[in-house]
């Protein structure tokens, strides 16, 4: 941890409390010591002009394989491909063998995480024993061991009455739920169902088998007069946005504003259908990729308020996993280390909202659903994790240059624009791509992502 880092001349916004203007930002023992000009400042200095600085991003949905599939990914180098990306803050789904389903797995994943001293990286617990979808899991003492979110994710719980508990549990922990949104018995296709998929031969997976889960669970959830705390993972239909903001606005007018929300994936906000025309298995998604107007609809929710949250869903797969047919392939691409980019050419260059409203949904909207309340901010005593962004960065997605182990990536050679200039975690320089902005230090952090990323990344 580095005792005191200032970073001057940066515009910083800080959604959650209204700041966006050019001015200094102090770090001082892990904590935001500071916010305005810096005279004569102390310490290391990271020169800012031009960059934005802003709460660590946070991405409350990335699967990270360990314990299990460490051939896939591992806690160190997910850590190391978030830093990459620019995030400092990462939650991790149970979908690991074994599940996350008790107290020592969710301690050994925080554990994993001090080991590799890279990001902050927080488990999210199984809400039923190894992800059945049957009995409970022992929420409350996941909760108390440190898990920020109970979630199934991989398939929804579709026992209706189990579900109707898990809330119920959920709730009585303070601890967010959050749906993978999939009627089995319509879910588990190939791609998105329609006529593409018949030309293709391929199994269709119909927007109505995410519509059915979401709507249920919302019912149960008004049943409780909307005392859990609700979320819908990687929303991906027009029909799944009218049913969210329906939900939004009845726990709205019930008292309970903000109790029921959702998220969105870079891909399901950038490609479609179409992608899988030529059996590209980085294309195989689960939810899958859908139409034109069903992409169109989230970057409306986006814009209007529906949508609050922004989730990469970082799925890392085995080249040689990929290399299957496509009906065999496993479902997911990763994300970490290219994600922010891609929001910014489906949210910002379309014009539909402004960096501002870009930074909440990536630090203060995230933070809230994981109840994490010193993370997404920089007020004074807030955690000292801060992402310095070059807005107008222009570059090329290199999948060799990931610092995932995994390189299950559609957006391989797309040019894009902004990126992280660098990652600070803890107050300390974990990343800096311009090592002449940054003096003081006794050791450069790396420039193209973490030390790790070079021998793991392989």
């Amino acid at each position: 941890m580095t005792a005191r880092l200032t970073i001057r001349n940066g515009r910083l916004i800080d959604p959650r409390h209204g700041h966006d203007a050019v001015t200094d930002l102090v770090l001082e023992n892990g904590r935001v010591a500071a916010l305005g000009p810096a005279t004569n400042p102390e310490g290391p200095v990271l020169d800012a002009e031009g960059c934005l600085v802003v709460p660590g991003m946070i991405d409350p949905h990335v699967h990270l394989r360990e314990p299990g599939q460490e051939d896939k990914e591992t806690i160190a180098t997910g850590a190391a491909a978030a830093i990459n990306g620019g995030f400092t803050t990462v939650c991790c789904m149970p979908n690991t063998n074994p599940a996350l389903d008790d107290e020592g797995r969710v301690e050994f994943v925080h554990q994993q995480a001090r080991r590799a001293d890279l990001c902050h990286v927080f488990a999210v617990g199984s809400a039923t024993k190894g992800r059945g979808g049957q009995e409970l899991a022992e929420m409350a003492s996941m909760a108390k061991a440190g898990a920020v979110a109970f979630s199934d994710d991989g398939c929804a719980v579709a026992d209706a009455a189990v579900m109707d508990q898990a809330l119920r549990y959920g709730a009585m922990t303070g601890l967010a739920f959050m749906q993978h949104c999939e009627d089995p018995q319509l879910g588990g296709g190939d791609m998105n169902a329609g006529t593409l998929a018949t030309r293709l031969g391929l199994k269709g997976w119909p927007a109505v088998a995410e519509a059915l889960t979401f709507q249920r669970d919302v019912l149960l959830c008004a049943a409780q007069g909307y005392a859990p705390r609700y979320h819908a993972q990687h929303i991906t239909a027009a029909g799944v946005v009218d049913l969210l903001r329906q939900a939004r606005r009845a726990a709205a007018d019930a008292g309970q504003p903000g109790r029921i929300s959702g998220e969105v994936s870079p891909h399901h906000l950038l490609l479609t259908e179409e992608a899988c025309a030529n059996y590209d298995t980085n294309a195989k998604m689960n939810p899958p990729l859908r139409t034109a107007a069903d992409v169109a609809a989230l970057v409306q929710a986006v814009a209007d308020g529906t949508i609050t949250v922004l989730a990469t869903d970082h799925a890392p797969h085995t080249a040689e996993e990929k290399a299957l047919e496509f009906s065999a392939a496993p479902y997911g691409i990763v994300g970490l280390d290219c994600a922010l980019p891609l929001y910014v050419e489906a949210l910002i260059t379309s014009g539909a909202i402004s960096w501002p409203r870009l930074i909440e949904l990536m630090t203060a909207n995230p933070a809230e659903l994981c109840g994490l309340s010193r993370k997404g901010h920089l007020a004074v005593g807030a955690d000292a994790d801060v992402t310095v962004i070059a807005p107008d960065a222009a570059w090329t997605i290199d999948v060799n240059d990931f610092a995932s182990k995994a390189r299950n990536c559609p957006f391989n050679g797309r040019s894009v624009t902004g990126r992280a200039l660098a990652t600070v975690v803890s107050g300390s320089v974990k990343l800096c791509r311009e090592p002449q902005r940054l003096r003081g230090l006794d050791k450069a952090p790396p420039a193209n992502g973490p030390a790790l990323a070079s021998s793991a990344g392989a």
